[in-house]
């Protein structure tokens, strides 16, 4: 919804109201061709400092409202480039998808819904939520709004799902986590939305046991963690990184003690129209979203 602001400046008895529509920067020039049909030369040094001190305090507002509605940034760590998103569950929602209610998969990231229906909230940036067979369908636990579509996974196996430990991250009753897929069947949460994925990128402040800073393994990689205040992290390369370097990013320059691996290659993906971010090329299976609330 557009808000609609006016400055009213004082010249002699009468007071000129001005109209301005999502007020910037810019707003100053148009102020100061308004401002030169306002009357003499000191009524207008007046009316001048008036204005363009509002102008310059609906313009700081204006951009301070912009960063809120713009969760993503870039972030160089460690030489290497970086997509992060930070959401604050008092202020945003996140959703899991898989299927449309005909059953067939979402499979792309730009074919999610862009607002929450009968809520109005709009679609900031939605991500791949973790690993899928050829059938897009999850390996591990999908809870979606409450409900268990796909049951853990706590078989051995190869390929990085099966890098034990591997994880779960989860929401419940607005607060969310990640933690390992043993200590979450322990605890058994009344998740609204939980996807497991593997490995572990950092267990209680330590890194995975099985991650070597030599390693000359470089893949696209994404990932979530969860910091001490509660807020989500997000995070997606910009190129190859091994999972060490992923891992320090986390634990390190994200202060998240606990982080979760989501995928990476060609699925590690992210959909964000303020960044100009399409999505994915490849389908995907289970993808989560966030909203505004």
């Amino acid at each position: 919804m557009t808000r609609r602001y006016k400055f009213c400046a004082f010249s002699g008895t009468a007071c000129f109201l001005i109209p301005v529509e999502q007020p910037t920067n810019s707003s100053r020039s148009s102020i100061l061709q308004i401002v030169n049909r306002l009357g003499s030369e000191q009524t207008r040094g007046i009316t001048t400092a008036i204005l363009l001190a509002a102008a310059t305090s609906l313009a700081a507002y204006n951009n301070s409202a912009l960063a809120e509605t713009r969760p993503c940034r870039s972030m160089e760590y460690e030489r290497s480039a970086y997509t992060i998103c930070e959401v604050d569950l008092r202020k945003q929602t996140i959703r899991l998808y898989w299927k449309r209610s005909d059953g067939t998969p979402y499979a792309y990231l730009s074919s999610l819904p862009r607002a929450l229906e009968g809520e109005g909230g709009r679609l900031l940036f939605a991500t791949n939520a973790g690993m899928f067979d050829p059938a897009l369908k999850p390996v591990g636990l999908y809870v979606e709004q409450g409900r268990e579509l796909v049951h853990a996974n706590t078989r051995s196996g190869y390929g990085n799902f099966h890098m034990k430990p591997n994880g779960v991250f989860y929401i419940s009753v607005g607060r969310a986590a990640v933690v390992e897929t043993g200590a979450f069947l322990k605890r058994r949460p009344q998740a609204d939305l939980a996807t497991q994925s593997g490995p572990m990128l950092v267990i209680n402040g330590h890194l995975h046991p099985r991650f070597d800073h030599r390693s000359t393994s470089f893949k696209a990689r994404n990932g979530v963690g969860v910091r001490a205040d509660g807020k989500v992290i997000f995070a997606i390369s910009q190129g190859e990184v091994s999972f060490d370097d992923f891992a320090r990013l986390f634990r390190d320059g994200l202060n998240c003690r606990d982080a979760l691996f989501l995928d990476g290659g060609t699925a590690a993906s992210l959909y964000a129209a303020s960044l100009n971010s399409r999505g994915n090329i490849l389908p995907l299976g289970p993808m989560l979203a966030v909203f505004e609330k």
